[in-house]
């Protein structure tokens, strides 16, 4: 294990007490302390993971999150919040972060979310190679990328695994509480609205016409399913 993790927490205990098990766990690690040290940080190096404080000085880590997603640096990012914060984690997940923990928390914990992040998002060698061909719709697994009538069409990295997962499973229903099981990988207590918000900017990007789905349609009372257009 030799990943690389950012760190950006303005509370040096908490910084050292990630520093510490992450690297007694074999994780290196990078340390920022505000939202600008973060961005500067993530444009110049390349990480696995980062670990992400809601509040920090000069900008808080929705806005360090959003910068992040916008400029195509797709690494995972699991956001930290104290217990009395407002924290939407629907908001915070549709702008791209990857799951939330909430302060104070374990140090197993954090570890054992961030493994099977990186394990998820982690697409082996033999499904890279394997494009997958839904109507005019290519999807290509180890660029994150399809094309449709030879347009490139460009996702986030959850906006991707969403899309792969129902090509994947062509002509399955699929619940909403199994898609965020698979792509998620978390419990929220039965809110799906974070799948709907990714289903619908998926269509956005892939269907001809979004009130009329042909691509991915949604069975009602049931959840989604990806077809060929007829």
């Amino acid at each position: 294990m030799n990943e690389k993790i950012l760190i950006v927490d303005d509370e040096m205990s908490i910084v050292t007490l990630l520093k510490f098990n992450l690297e007694k766990a074999g994780f290196t690690t990078d340390v920022a302390y505000d939202g600008l040290e973060a961005i500067r940080k993530a444009d110049k190096h390349s990480y696995d993971f980062i670990i992400l404080d809601l509040m920090l000085p000069e900008m808080d880590g929705i806005e360090v999150c959003k910068h992040l997603r916008r400029n195509q640096i797709d690494t995972p990012v699991l956001m930290l919040t104290a217990r009395d914060e407002e924290f939407d984690k629907v908001l915070g997940l549709e702008i791209g972060a990857d799951d939330y923990l909430t302060k104070p928390f374990s140090p197993k914990e954090v570890i054992a979310r961030i493994k099977a992040i990186l394990r998820r998002t982690n697409i082996t060698v033999d499904n890279q190679i394997k494009t997958i061909k839904i109507g005019d719709l290519t999807i290509f697994p180890e660029r994150y990328e399809a094309e449709k009538n030879d347009e490139l069409l460009t996702f986030t990295r959850k906006e991707f695994e969403l899309l792969y997962y129902l090509a994947n499973h062509k002509d399955k229903v699929l619940s909403r509480d199994q898609l965020l099981s698979a792509v998620w990988d978390y419990d929220f207590v039965g809110d799906t609205r974070i799948v709907d918000v990714h289903v619908s900017h998926l269509r956005e990007k892939i269907e001809p016409n979004t009130k009329k789905p042909i691509y991915i349609k949604t069975i009602r009372g049931l959840g989604y399913k990806m077809e060929d257009p007829t």
